[in-house]
Order: structure tokens, then sequence, then C-alpha cells
């Protein structure tokens, strides 16, 4: 496993993730200030192209420019409030998420094995033939 590619790899769609979100919250700004706009970069996102957030914004610059340079600020500022957060935030999250994974593996296996070592007769009173 090469740690640094997946590194590199996870800052890549993290990094696209933050272009998105900073894509949303201008839409939403630009929904009460100027709803034109907010349609149109809408129609824009709709695309996907914003599934690589540096393809987006290169398409963007070439539609929007000044749209362009306000995802590049809101997507900064959105790294710089979750970066002291984040590592641990996903060393948690993946913990807790193994951890729930691991307790419903473990309760399935104790439900087959308890079915399979104790299997229910369906013989009741109802079943018998009458007289």
């Amino acid at each position: 496993m090469d740690i640094k590619k997946v590194a590199k790899d996870t800052t890549k769609v993290l990094t696209s993730y933050l272009t998105y979100q900073a894509v949303r919250t201008i839409a939403n700004q630009l929904r009460e200030t100027n709803p034109g706009l907010a349609i149109w970069l809408n129609g824009f996102s709709s695309t996907g192209k914003i599934q690589d957030g540096e393809v987006y914004l290169q398409e963007l610059f070439r539609e929007n420019q000044e749209l362009a340079f306000r995802v590049l600020t809101v997507r900064s500022h959105l790294a710089e409030e979750i970066a002291d957060y984040l590592p641990e935030m996903v060393r948690a999250g993946i913990q807790q998420a193994n951890m729930e994974h691991r307790r419903h593996y473990l309760e399935r296996m104790t439900q087959l094995s308890v079915s399979e070592s104790n299997p229910q007769t369906e013989s009741t009173p109802d079943s018998e033939p009458h007289p």
C-alpha cells in the first residue's frame, strides 16, 4: 500500500468536496441576493463537472471569473475552519463506524448460531389432526 498515494488521492477528493460545499454556500447566498445568478450557478454546477473541483473551477473561470474567485475564497475559508478538527473527526468516525459494523456482524452471527443449534419445531396443538 502506497500511503503517500492514498494521502494524495484523499486530498484531491477532499478538495473537490470543499469546492462543492463552497458552491452550495454561494448558491444559497445568491438565492437571496441575486436569484438569477443562483439559477445560473446551479445549472452550471449540475452537469457533473463539480466531481473534480479543479476542472470545475477551470471551466467556471472561463464562464464567470467573479464567481470563480468567490468559490476560491469560500473554499479556502472552509479548509481553514475544518483543518484543526478533521484528523481527529475522521479517526473517531472510522473507529465508530467500524465498531458498529463489527457489532452488527457479531449479532447476525450469534443469531445464526442460535437458530442453527436450536431448530424450532412447528408442531402446535392446532396442527394435529382432529378426530
